[in-house]
C-alpha cells in the first residue's frame, strides 16, 4: 500500500467512527424536539388529556435525567462501544414500540425504554470520540462536530415532527429512528473500537435507584395532582414518599465513598449556584416548550405542520447563539452573561403570556426568538461555571451533574407548568388563559433567577489545584446546544 493510500485509509478509519457517534447523538437530540410537534395529534388519536401528554414527555426526560451519570460510568467501566451499541438497540426497539403503541400506557412504556437507551447512548458516544482522539486539538474539532450534530437535531425536530405528523400521523416521528438505528448498529459493530477505563468508579446502584424513585414519585404527584385533586390521599402520599426517598438518597450519598452525586461539591458556591440556575433553565425551557405547538394548534388554529414551523425561532436562536455563549462568558464573566440570558429569556416568556388567539405571528416570533437566545446564553456558561468550581480531575463529573440538573428541571417544568394550566382550567379559565398563566409563571421564575445569579454567581474561593484557576473558555470543556457537556480527558 502506498503512502497516499494509507493516508486515505487512515482518514476513513477516523471519519466513520466520527459519523457513527455524531449520528447517534443527532438521533437522541432529534427525539427531544420532534415529539413536541406531534403532541396535539397524540392527544386527538389517543383520546388523552393534558396529563397524558405530560407523561409522554416526562417518562422519557425522567429516565434520561436520572440515568445520565450512571450511563457514563457504565460506558467507562464495561466498554464504551458495548454500552453505545446497547443504547442504540434499546433506543431503536423502544422507538418501534412507541410507533406501534395502541394506547397511552404502551406509548409511555416505550418512552421509558427510549430514555434508558438515550442515557446509555449519549454519554458513550462522546466518550468514544474522546478516547479515539487523544491529540487535544484534534479532539476539540471532533467534539465540535459532535456538538454541531446535536444542534442540527435540535433545530430539525419541530420541522420534521410537523411534516411527518401532518402526512402520516404521530407514529411516524418514532419510525424515523428505525433506519438510523439499524445503520448505527451495523456500521458501529464493524468500525467502532472498544475502549474502557479500568479505574472507573463503582456504580452507585442504591443512589441511582433512590434518585429515580424520588423524582419519579414527585413527578407523579405534580402531574396527577391537577386531575385527582391536590388534597387527595394518593397525591399527599406521593409527596410524602418523595420527601422520604429524597432524604434517604441524601443519606446514602453522604455515606458512600464513590457516590453518583458527591454532596461536598455543593459546598462551593459557584457550583451550587450554577446548578440551581441550571434547574431553572431546564424548568422554564422544557416546561414552556411543551406548550408551544399546543398554543399554535389549539389557541391560534394552526395546522400541525404550520405549528412545527412556527416554533422554529426558539431552536434556531439556540443553535445560532450557543457557540458564542462560552466566548462571551470568557470575556465578560459568567455572572454578566448568565444574568443577561436569564433576563432576556424571562422577559420573552412573560411577553408570550400576553399573546392571544388573534395576535399575528409577526408579533409572536420575536418573543420565541428572545426565549431561545436567552437560554442559549445560559447553558454553556452555567456548565463552564460548574466545571470551574471543582478540581480538574472532576470536570467530567461536574459537567455530567450540570446536564442532570437541567434534565431534572425539565421534568419538573413539564409537571409544574402543566399543573398550572390544569388548575386554571379547574377554576373555570380557558385553555388559552391557562397557557398565559404558565408562560408568565415560567417567566417570573426565570427573572427571579436572573436576580439570584446577578447577586450570587461569583467566583468561588479556589482550593489548591482547583479548576477555578483555569480560564472559563477552557478548550477541553465543550458544551452542546442542549446543555450536555463533557470534560475531555
Amino acid at each position: 500500500m502506498t503512502a497516499s493510500h494509507a493516508a486515505v485509509a487512515s482518514r476513513r478509519n477516523r471519519a466513520v467512527p466520527l459519523a457513527v457517534t455524531c449520528l447517534g447523538q443527532f438521533m437522541v437530540l432529534l427525539d427531544n424536539t420532534i415529539v413536541g410537534a406531534a403532541l396535539p395529534d397524540m392527544q386527538h388519536r389517543l383520546h388523552t388529556q393534558l396529563t397524558g401528554l405530560q407523561w409522554i414527555v416526562d417518562a422519557y426526560v425522567l429516565l434520561v435525567a436520572m440515568l445520565l451519570l450512571s450511563g457514563g460510568v457504565f460506558a467507562d467501566r464495561f466498554g464504551r462501544k458495548r454500552v453505545y451499541l446497547t443504547g442504540v438497540v434499546v433506543f431503536t426497539a423502544a422507538s418501534l414500540l412507541c410507533s406501534l403503541a395502541p394506547s397511552l400506557g404502551w406509548l409511555v412504556a416505550g418512552r421509558v425504554l427510549q430514555g434508558i437507551g438515550a442515557a446509555a447512548l449519549s454519554p458513550a458516544s462522546l466518550a468514544l470520540l474522546v478516547a479515539a482522539h487523544p491529540v487535544p486539538q484534534e479532539r476539540i474539532k471532533v467534539i465540535g462536530l459532535w456538538a454541531g450534530f446535536s444542534g442540527i437535531g435540535l433545530a430539525a425536530g419541530p420541522v420534521a415532527g410537523g411534516v411527518l405528523t401532518d402526512a402520516f400521523g404521530w407514529s411516524a416521528i418514532f419510525l424515523v429512528n428505525l433506519p438510523i438505528g439499524v445503520v448505527l448498529l451495523l456500521v458501529g459493530r464493524r468500525h467502532l473500537a472498544e475502549s474502557r477505563n479500568p479505574s472507573a468508579s463503582a456504580i452507585d446502584v442504591p443512589g441511582t435507584v433512590l434518585s429515580v424513585l424520588a423524582v419519579g414519585v414527585l413527578t407523579y404527584g405534580l402531574i396527577e395532582g391537577g386531575a385527582r385533586g391536590w388534597t387527595s390521599p394518593v397525591i399527599l402520599g406521593s409527596f410524602t414518599a418523595a420527601a422520604i426517598l429524597f432524604a434517604a438518597f441524601l443519606s446514602v450519598e453522604a455515606r458512600r465513598s464513590t457516590p453518583m452525586l458527591p454532596l461536598r461539591l455543593f459546598r462551593q458556591r459557584l457550583f451550587a449556584v450554577s446548578n440551581t440556575a441550571m434547574v431553572v433553565v431546564g424548568f422554564a425551557l422544557m416546561g414552556s416548550s411543551f406548550f408551544f405547538s399546543q398554543f399554535f394548534v389549539y389557541v391560534q388554529g394552526s395546522s400541525i405542520l404550520s405549528a412545527g414551523l412556527q416554533t422554529l425561532p426558539v431552536s434556531l436562536a439556540m443553535v445560532i447563539v450557543s457557540p458564542y455563549a462560552g466566548r462571551l462568558a470568557a470575556r465578560y464573566g459568567f455572572r454578566g452573561v448568565v444574568t443577561t440570558g436569564l433576563a432576556l429569556a424571562g422577559g420573552g416568556l412573560v411577553a408570550l403570556g400576553m399573546v392571544h388567539a388573534d395576535t399575528g405571528y409577526e408579533n409572536v416570533w420575536w418573543r420565541l426568538g428572545a426565549v431561545g437566545c436567552g437560554f442559549a446564553l445560559t447553558l454553556s456558561p452555567l456548565t463552564g461555571a460548574a466545571i470551574q468550581a471543582v478540581d480538574p480531575e472532576e470536570g467530567g463529573l461536574a459537567s455530567g451533574i450540570s446536564s442532570t440538573t437541567r434534565q431534572i428541571g425539565a421534568v419538573l417544568g413539564v409537571a409544574v407548568l402543566g399543573a398550572v394550566v390544569r388548575t386554571r382550567q379547574a377554576d373555570g379559565a380557558s385553555f388559552e388563559a391557562g397557557l398565559d398563566s404558565a408562560f408568565v409563571a415560567a417567566g417570573v421564575i426565570t427573572l427571579a433567577t436572573a436576580v439570584f445569579t446577578g447577586l450570587w454567581l461569583a467566583r468561588s474561593q479556589p482550593s489548591p489545584g482547583s479548576a477555578v484557576t483555569q480560564r472559563s473558555d477552557d478548550p477541553d470543556a465543550v458544551t452542546t446546544p442542549n446543555g450536555a457537556s463533557a470534560k475531555s480527558r
